[in-house]
């Protein structure tokens, strides 16, 4: 049953009838651009087509009712007491619930709107996004919500309004103190493109990628490692990068230079020093990947996703020994280049390689991770798709 079919079955066993309409969003690749969100700096993620469902209907008891194939029990709460829910009482209820709970919360106060203007709802939610492996899961169900809500209630949001109420409902509803490059990614994804995203203005550039001319595909290397953004390294790391930006007098590393590096390092400790090291070379590799994209194409870019995982591995130091593996295994066997993708700590890497080499790479990437001792990776191609939409 795929998650469309599964979702609308939900809402079914749920409610008894079938729902008002069928919502969905993306997970999301970050080609290159890893914690230079919060940062204010500058992205590029692709949406795949992996996608979450979220099967709608009205009620009329102002009240919001969530279900999902990630936990059958119900979650319902009145629409009145989602303030006193978000963000101090989210531990009352399930974990995954604080995703479309909060994104309603978030929606409500981005409108302006109170729980007596708008109608109850039902939500029956099942994805297909892998849950864990860096490919922004999350942000597909605050997506698709999003998206519904906006549209049976009436609100009349755009895009970048709705990603900014993802943003809000993770850092303050879910408690994970994340950018708004996933939101961003899941709601104006293109096909066979990426989002260049500048995070402080949250001005954005469809860029081409030309994969597909190019006979290349994107190879998803999911370790199996799950992480947690909620838990404490990815904190630590964004607490470190506040340091070096006060250290600096700046507001945020977008505005210093890789030629302030040197001035970084001597106003800092080692560990603040590499972790603003990672960011400022980031931002640059994320502007040189979109320069070489327009000027040489795809096949260009091996070498900016390479240098990107090196720091991650060895200044941000959020890579793992099975993401190491997964890169240098790919990069072995012919991939034009290879990185770790998402949060760090666990997750995926990605891999650009020829078409016809897929096979051959996914085998290499195997038979490492089997001489090292680690379980079996789940490997699979994304392509660059469409962002959130109404699907019926």
């Amino acid at each position: 049953m795929d998650a469309a079919t599964a979702a609308r079955t939900l809402f079914f066993e749920l409610t008894g009838h079938s729902p008002e309409g069928h919502w969905s969003a993306p997970g999301r690749v970050n080609l290159i651009g890893e914690h230079t969100d919060y940062n204010d700096g500058f992205v590029l993620p692709f949406a795949i087509e992996h996608r979450t469902h979220a099967q709608v209907g009205r009620r009329d008891d102002g009240r919001i009712r969530v279900v999902s194939t990630f936990d059958p029990i119900p979650v319902e709460v009145a629409l009145d007491e989602l303030d006193a829910l978000f963000p101090a009482g989210r531990a009352s209820v399930p974990e995954w619930s604080t995703y479309p709970l909060g994104i309603a919360w978030a929606l409500l106060a981005a409108s302006g709107r109170t729980a007596a203007d708008v109608t109850g709802v039902d939500i029956a939610i099942a994805s297909d996004v892998p849950v864990g492996a860096g490919l922004s899961s999350s942000a597909a169900i605050e997506g698709a919500t999003a998206s519904a809500l906006n549209d049976v209630w009436e609100l009349g949001l755009d895009r970048v309004a709705l990603a900014k109420a993802g943003r809000v409902a993770e850092n303050e509803a879910v408690g994970a103190p994340t950018g708004v490059m996933d939101q961003m990614a899941s709601m104006l994804g293109e096909t066979d493109a990426a989002i260049f995203l500048d995070c402080r203005s949250l001005d954005t550039t469809v860029v081409p990628l030309g994969f597909a001319e190019a006979g290349l595909e994107v190879l998803v290397i999911d370790t199996g490692v799950k992480h947690a953004h909620s838990t404490g390294g990815y904190g630590e790391r964004r607490a470190a990068c506040e340091r070096g930006a006060a250290a600096m007098g700046v507001p945020a590393l977008r505005d210093l230079q890789v030629d302030d590096l040197p001035e970084v390092q001597a106003k800092t400790d080692d560990v603040t020093f590499r972790r603003v090291r990672h960011v400022v070379t980031e931002d640059q590799r994320v502007l040189d990947t979109v320069r070489t994209l327009r000027e040489q194409g795809p096949r260009a870019i091996g070498e900016l996703l390479l240098a990107s995982h090196a720091s991650m591995r060895d200044d941000f130091e959020i890579s793992i020994p099975e993401l190491d593996t997964a890169v240098d295994a790919a990069v072995s066997a012919g991939a034009v280049g290879a990185r770790m993708t998402g949060g760090g700590f666990g997750g995926a890497a990605i891999a650009l390689v020829d078409r016809d080499r897929r096979v051959e790479v996914s085998l290499a990437v195997e038979r490492a991770f089997a001489d090292a001792g680690f379980a079996a990776p789940h490997i699979f191609t994304v392509v660059p798709s469409a962002g959130a939409r109404r699907d019926g």
